[in-house]
């Protein structure tokens, strides 16, 4: 894939990344390739060209066979198909959500440099994770069995619904040995992905991870649960204005799909090899709320102690976090209890980070958005800026969150710390800490 020139990095210098981490113990994890297919762009510098433009990739749902279930709703599809860039073999194996994980991981590989390198199959492992799986293809099996009998019941149909088919397919890809893991954290699947691929590299498990995660939810049957749980943004009138995190006047979520995927590496063999680094995965911290099926506690405590523990995971004082990439699912009461978490951790307006809500752009990919939305993070990191929020028109006085809007945003100078908080019905809570490489000594 020929890559933008702003998605360039320089080469890493082991010399010089060794005498910035002398003293430090245990293996450290390093993002070494990037691949995404969203709403906004077929690869990772589409999407990230576009979220610096503003842009949106919400329309309205347009499949004939549910105008007459559904009322008009905004939803975020995938801005390129994934089946052209797949064999044709590969394709009908796959189902739609697995067919948009391969895609992303493909390019991940690739915009590591591992594709043309021989690593030992023992040594790579993939964790590619899932809030549903394809539930698409489980209703469409049901649909065949009813109307037309079982042995016209398409043979793939169990497979496909895994929720482990997406990261099983990557493995697949990328020939890797060292053990799938798929982890199913609702909304936060693709945060906590990460999160559990940067205990594989710390455990020495393998070398190289592929991580992410994949969704394709788009159906009537998620649309109408949610519509009826009065959970989605009924914008149908202007959809690029209805995911509007953390403005006063936001009404809900839109659902949308995609995939985003990391490489994931130990700092040693990055290094060994002369990898281009992105950033390093200095921390994570997990928690759960153990308090609603799909409504986080009022006062984000959930929230604030996963933030708390990925600070401490990482060595970070909350003054030096200078970004954080939001959950900011514009429902009212998530985005009131994430901002209370942020105000608890890092102040109120001028004494925290500045923060956006990437949602606002793509929609809400359910197990994909917190993968898409680390390697926004990871990029901000890079290039030291954030891209805007959009629809932030009218901030909720509640909150008191330095939201970057209209224009990206530039971060300071050296090398920038910056946080990606996900959160997941079911009191799902994950946070994870990106620093710029190379690192220094915690202080």
């Amino acid at each position: 894939m020929a890559r933008d020139s702003r998605l360039e990095p320089t080469t890493a210098d082991p010399d010089r990344a060794a005498a910035t981490g002398a003293g430090r113990e245990g293996i450290h994890a390093v993002i070494t390739g990037l691949g995404a297919t969203t709403p906004l762009g077929g690869d990772v510098a589409g999407t990230w060209e576009a979220m610096l433009r503003g842009e949106s990739g919400i329309g309205l749902l347009d499949e004939e066979s549910s105008a007459h279930l559904l009322p008009p709703l905004p939803v975020g599809r995938a801005r390129v198909e994934p089946g052209p860039e797949l064999e044709p073999m590969l394709r009908r194996r796959l189902s739609r959500c697995a067919q948009l994980a391969v895609t992303a991981a493909q390019e991940a590989w690739m915009d590591a440099g591992l594709d043309a390198l021989s690593i030992s199959p023992d040594r790579i492992g993939v964790v590619v994770s899932a809030a549903m799986g394809d539930m698409t293809s489980i209703i469409n099996a049901w649909e065949a069995l009813r109307d037309k009998g079982w042995n016209r019941v398409p043979p793939m149909s169990v497979p496909w619904c895994l929720a482990s088919s997406s990261a099983s397919a990557v493995s697949m890809l990328v020939n890797a040995q060292a053990g799938i893991h798929a982890t199913v954290n609702a909304c936060s699947s693709g945060t906590q992905a990460l999160a559990t691929a940067l205990d594989v590299i710390r455990r020495g498990l393998a070398d190289v991870v592929v991580a992410g995660g994949a969704e394709a939810p788009v159906h009537p049957v998620v649309l109408g649960s949610l519509a009826a749980m009065r959970a989605l943004s009924r914008r149908a009138d202007d959809p690029p204005a209805a995911s509007r995190p953390f403005d006063a006047e936001r009404d809900g979520l839109v659902l949308s799909e995609g995939s985003g995927v990391v490489i994931l590496e130990s700092e040693t063999h990055a290094l060994r090899r002369g990898a281009r680094i992105y950033a390093e995965l200095a921390g994570a911290g997990i928690t759960s709320d153990a308090h609603h099926l799909v409504q986080p506690r009022p006062d984000g405590t959930g929230t604030v102690r996963a933030i708390r523990a990925s600070l401490n995971d990482a060595g970070v004082a909350p003054a030096e976090v200078a970004h954080v990439n939001a959950n900011g699912t514009s429902t009212v009461p998530g985005d009131a209890a994430e901002g209370r978490a942020f105000q608890a951790v890092f102040g109120n307006v001028g004494q925290g980070p500045i923060l956006t809500a990437n949602k606002s752009l793509l929609g809400h990919s359910l197990g994909a958005a917190g993968a898409i939305e680390s390697i926004a993070t990871i990029l901000s990191v890079y290039h030291g800026v954030v891209p805007p929020t959009r629809n932030f028109t009218c901030p909720d006085e509640n909150l008191s969150l330095d939201v970057v809007h209209g224009e990206p945003r530039q971060l300071g100078g050296g090398q920038v710390v910056a946080m990606k908080n996900s959160a997941g019905f079911g009191g799902h809570n994950v946070a994870l800490i990106f620093r710029g490489f190379p690192a220094g000594l915690p202080a």
